[in-house]
């Protein structure tokens, strides 16, 4: 991976970019950047269009990209997300959401049992079907006998590629997690896809959970799990209470992946927190550790390892923002990172 594309985004979402930016500028001086600073509302509300072919293009072209934030308060409709988000997951069919969670330090834990709190789990989600494939629709708008439906798509090439990645990603153990009680036909299609993969992968442990038991054995003890995998929607809501357990959505980074093509769109998943732009007081290390993903999705193990170790350092020594128990602005805590890395 030479070359990635850089969509800053909105409200803090520049902010934070720039300091990931510095750390891979650090760490891999010879990864050019593509930076596409005018994908963002502002062009969105003059245009009418958030992300082009041709920028889509310029996106596509690159070897993977690092995307800040997307969303603004000024804009209602959710089309523009989902032109930006869903549009290069899907065409540029980015299947797997890789989201690891592993506790940077035991003080950032919200669980009193600290036999507990060292969560090192990843959340293997769905990332081009399910609930959020896009089909349905709505009747009788605005009326009493409005309708609104949609559709879950499961297909078995979608569910099967998926799992392969998880039970590759696993060391020890690979949990299900569905609602195939209440959900029937995606559930079994899920589960008999799961014992297909199991059976290629006899060192691994297994389970199936509901979600609904799922979200309960997490927050009793999240040091029971490995690698979770499960749909789009379910994936969603799990790889956000790992965050959680792992410190909160200031360290939380992903990767939308496909294994086969190489092609990698890294981004901290706090969203544009639009209140907090321009105050100089978000926090980036989300969009750092996202930018270690790229570097693992690079083949630079060394350099993603160097980062995470540098973020783990000033955690230790309370050099970060407020909200993970410091006291610095956005670039100081940029700036803590790099000279644990020098």
């Amino acid at each position: 991976m030479k070359r990635i594309a850089v969509l800053p985004g909105d409200g803090i979402g520049p902010e934070v970019t720039a300091q990931a930016l510095r750390v891979l500028k650090e760490v891999a001086p010879d990864m050019e950047t593509d930076v596409l600073g005018h994908v963002n509302a502002d062009t969105y509300l003059a245009t009418g269009t958030a992300l082009g072919d041709e920028d889509f293009a310029r996106v596509a072209d690159s070897d993977g990209a690092l995307l800040g934030a997307v969303g603004d308060p000024r804009v209602t409709n959710p089309a523009y997300a989902r032109d930006v988000l869903l549009r290069l997951r899907f065409d540029l069919d980015l299947y797997v959401n890789h989201r690891p969670a592993k506790l940077l330090h035991e003080r950032l834990s919200p669980l009193r049992d600290p036999d507990r709190r060292a969560i090192d789990c990843t959340v293997i989600r769905e990332n081009t079907e399910g609930l959020y494939s896009g089909i349905g629709g709505t009747l009788r708008v605005g009326t009493p006998h409005e309708t609104a439906v949609d559709t879950e798509l499961s297909t078995y090439r979608g569910v099967s590629r998926a799992l392969e990645f998880a039970f590759a990603r696993a060391t020890t153990s690979v949990c299900l997690v569905d609602k195939a009680n209440a959900v029937p036909n995606n559930g079994a299609l899920w589960q008999r896809c799961f014992r297909e993969a199991a059976q290629r992968r006899p060192d691994l442990a297994t389970r199936h959970l509901y979600v609904d038991a799922a979200v309960m054995h997490l927050v009793d003890d999240p040091t029971a799990f490995d690698v979770i995998v499960a749909n789009n929607s379910h994936g969603d809501i799990l790889s956000d209470l790992t965050a959680q357990l792992a410190g909160g959505m200031g360290t939380a980074a992903s990767a939308n992946l496909n294994p086969e093509t190489g092609f990698a769109l890294c981004e901290p998943v706090h969203g544009s927190a639009p209140d907090l732009a321009g105050t100089g007081t978000a926090n980036p290390l989300a969009a750092i550790l996202s930018a270690a993903l790229l570097l693992d999705c690079a083949s630079r193990p060394a350099e993603a390892t160097a980062v995470r170790d540098a973020v783990g350092r000033t955690l230790s020594k309370r050099l970060c923002t407020a909200d993970l128990g410091g006291s610095l602005t956005t670039a100081e805590a940029g700036n803590a990172v790099l000279a644990e890395l020098s």
